[in-house]
């Protein structure tokens, strides 16, 4: 099998696409022939070794990658389904056959997406949603299980509620926007070139902030004075201490990401700027947080794959979603596997629009 490894933290030329042993699923775990690889902010943080979850949980080398499609090639010992159950809620039974090999699925991984074969536990591997293709499958799974969890679990979103939703046409953002308005909020969602309103408003943002051409907190503050019920950000220090300062009373700043300490070209953090706004990082005091009445509320996805309850959950919803036509798949751009140095420039850039996947 080909796979992409990263030796040692760096840049771009630390991408290598390697020929490997086939893996062989172990007990509980199906074997996927990926098609399509999702690629995320979070791969570029795992090459340049600033991922705490990897070094926690592999550590160098390290293949990168949270999320595959393709088709099942081989069951491990045990591996089994219910007639009409989801793969990703089978119960283990030896003597019902599992799924077929070459039945299209989708998986999440905790690291080792991006490779031609991938062994990954039975619980983290789901049915193919009707109306996806292979490419768009495969971009599906990481950003709306982040935004999943993000509305429902965190912020526990009710109908009528203001929210604010940064990089509303990225991949996180345009599933955050998507669901909150499933969830019948009143979304705003932020953009920061102007290419990309269109694109956050046809997933039904109630209104975009094109931050490149208009002043980001002036207007924001203008379309909801009282404040905002939910502030989404993975911007970090840029815009941490605003997004607090413009909830409402009782309001919620959920926080998944810190993109603007990062680079934007070059693939290597600048370790001045790095420690510089670490230092400008905004610390919530308990004592304060009472007398605001508000909350801050953080999370990193690659801990959470080992609860099958919630992926089952999860992904059950979703993908009930889509196929009521509530979820629209995001906007693809593939890259064959040889140019993944490509699409990791690219998404460092921020010029992207919707999902990013490395093809096989």
């Amino acid at each position: 099998m080909r796979k992409v490894v990263i030796h040692g933290p760096g840049s771009y030329d630390r991408l290598k696409l390697e020929e490997h042993p086939d893996p062989s699923p172990a007990p509980g775990e199906i074997l996927v022939d990926v098609e399509a690889a999702g690629v995320n902010y979070a791969d570029c943080i795992v090459r340049m070794g600033l991922y705490e979850s990897a070094k926690k949980y592999v550590g160098w080398p390290i293949t990168p990658g949270f999320e595959v499609a393709g088709k099942v090639a081989a069951l491990g010992a045990g591996v089994g389904t219910r007639l009409g159950a989801t793969l990703g809620q089978a119960e283990l039974r030896p003597q019902t056959p599992g799924p077929a090999p070459g039945t299209p699925v989708v998986a999440v991984t905790r690291f080792g997406g991006y490779a031609s074969r991938v062994a990954i536990p039975a619980h983290q591997v789901f049915p193919l949603p009707k109306g996806f293709s292979v490419a768009e499958a495969a971009g599906f799974p990481s950003v709306f299980l982040t935004a999943y969890y993000a509305l429902f679990e965190l912020a526990n979103v009710r109908q009528g509620m203001n929210v604010l939703v940064h990089s509303a046409a990225g991949g996180v953002g345009s599933a955050l926007v998507e669901l909150g308005k499933i969830a019948g909020c009143r979304v705003v969602g932020v953009v920061g070139a102007s290419h990309k309103v269109a694109v956050a408003r046809k997933l039904g943002a109630d209104a975009v902030i094109d931050k490149s051409v208009e002043p980001l907190w002036p207007v924001a503050e203008r379309l909801a004075p009282e404040g905002y019920d939910v502030v989404l950000d993975a911007n970090g220090v840029e815009t941490l201490g605003e997004s607090y300062r413009h909830l409402a009373s009782a309001g919620k700043l959920v926080v998944y990401g810190f993109h603007t300490m990062m680079p934007r070209k070059g693939g290597r953090p600048n370790w001045i700027k790095l420690a510089r706004d670490w230092l400008r990082t905004p610390r919530y005091n308990p004592l304060d947080l009472t007398n605001d009445n508000k909350s801050v509320l953080a999370f990193n996805l690659s801990y959470l794959f080992h609860r099958k309850d919630l992926l089952a959950e999860y992904m059950g919803k979703l993908i009930g979603w889509i196929e009521e036509g509530r979820i629209t798949a995001p906007p693809v751009t593939p890259f064959p596997v040889e140019r993944v140095a490509d699409a990791h420039r690219a998404i460092e850039g921020g010029s992207t629009v919707g999902k990013l996947v490395l093809t096989f």
